[in-house]
């Protein structure tokens, strides 16, 4: 699939995921708006009920055709124009609530006009307990009325959310689906990367194997060649020439089935004490007789003894490959400088280069397997893009962390921090 087909692909469903969450949270506030309607009605209705029977009970009329008053969605305050006995209104309120099925805590309190203060309240639970004593701090007051009280419904939030329990168990279905639909776009992304990955890393090995097919081509032909035989000189240049792309292709076959065995069964480490100075020396003795004036490698080693315990090939490996990278990326004249200190509780070993740099958007993808920084088409860097992503895993094996620092223009160093007890 094309990255404009899958571009669409994303950008309709977030359209869609967009519009779907929109609309539930839209049905959800007006569904959640109408059950405070209905329970506002039936407690009107329960309320203006229990007034009647108040006004009945005390010989006194109604002052207003409407006595109850909607202060806020869980409180109401009830005109009922005379003094009122608690125990009968608290029985009153526990009848009509029964009466009309409403299952929530509530609390009421009677105003008293002589002290301003509502009082002879209780807290009734939905099972009709009475909590003694446990009336709100402060029940809004209502200057409307002279004799009133109010009653309060604590929990009705918790009792419409139980009401509702249907729609949320849609929105958790509309959250698990959003999430199926983000992994899967996730999957997809991962796929082609990793597709596009692979497809480069055939097209690198195309051209990394007929380079040395080529020029062994070429050499056997020559040698196959009846006058050739009567020249031992070019016979031996061409054989040395066959051997020495034989071992170039042996090296490339290696390194793939190398990182094979490694994402198969992991590394088996020979951990052991070594001492680090003396290994990176060793190793730029090496590397620098290999690569006779090509490069230039400056040393700036911590004066202490360092010992680290690590796998002593690994070890190498790591120093090796970061070489390796520096000479392919760094130019003609490639300058490598590997500086090591002791901080702290760590040991930091910097491999640093003249090279180009490293665009920042590239960074972060740059120890993943198959990847190179793109050179549009241009294949004058050799390479499957396997070398940075050995070192981390190396480094992830010991327990090691290995950071990027680069910037066009100004080279690249590659900080390694070993842990050292």
């Amino acid at each position: 699939m094309r990255f404009k087909h899958i571009r669409y692909v994303v950008l309709l469903g977030a359209v869609a995921i967009i519009g779907i969450i929109a609309v539930q949270l839209y049905l959800m506030k007006k569904e959640w708006s109408n059950k405070e309607k209905q329970f506002a009605q039936t407690v009107t209705i329960c309320l203006r009920n229990v007034a009647t029977r108040i006004y009945k009970f005390n010989h006194t009329a109604p002052t207003t055709p409407n006595p109850v008053r909607q202060l806020s969605s869980n409180y109401f305050v009830v005109d009922v124009n005379s003094h009122i006995d608690a125990n009968i209104l608290e029985h009153y309120l526990k009848t009509e609530f029964e009466r009309y099925n409403i299952q929530t805590d509530f609390e009421y309190g009677i105003y008293n006009c002589e002290t301003d203060v509502m009082e002879y309240g209780n807290y009734v639970f939905f099972n009709g307990k009475v909590k003694e004593d446990a009336l709100s701090a402060s029940l809004p007051k209502y200057s409307g009325y002279n004799y009133y009280f109010g009653v309060n419904f604590p929990l009705l939030n918790n009792t419409i959310v139980g009401d509702m329990s249907i729609w949320f168990f849609m929105v958790g279905i509309l959250l698990i689906s959003v999430i199926f639909f983000a992994y899967s776009i996730f999957v997809i992304l991962k796929q082609k990367r990793l597709s596009e990955m692979q497809r480069d890393f055939i097209n690198n090995m195309t051209h990394e194997f007929k380079t040395p097919i080529a020029s062994i081509t070429i050499a056997a032909d020559v040698i196959s060649n009846p006058e050739t035989m009567s020249e031992p000189s070019r016979l031996f240049t061409y054989g040395s020439v066959i051997k020495h792309e034989v071992s170039r292709l042996n090296d490339q076959v290696d390194k793939v089935l190398q990182i094979a065995r490694i994402e198969k069964s992991g590394f088996h480490l020979h951990i052991e004490s070594l001492n680090l100075n003396d290994i990176i020396r060793q190793i730029t003795e090496n590397y620098l007789a290999n690569n006779s004036g090509k490069l230039s490698i400056m040393l700036d080693l911590a004066p202490d003894t360092i010992t680290v315990k690590a796998d002593r090939m690994h070890l190498s490996n790591i120093f090796y490959n970061l070489f390796d990278n520096a000479m392919k990326y760094a130019g003609e004249h490639p300058d490598i400088k590997l500086v090591t200190a002791q901080k702290e509780n760590r040991l930091v070993v910097t491999v640093s280069d003249n090279g180009p740099g490293i665009d920042r958007t590239h960074q972060k993808r740059i120890f993943q397997k198959f990847y190179r920084v793109p050179t549009a088409n241009v294949h004058d860097v050799k390479g499957f893009g396997l070398g940075l992503f050995y070192v981390k895993s190396i480094c992830d094996a010991h327990h090691w962390k290995i950071t990027l620092d680069s910037a066009p223009g100004s080279g690249t160093a590659f900080i390694l921090e070993i842990p050292v007890k």
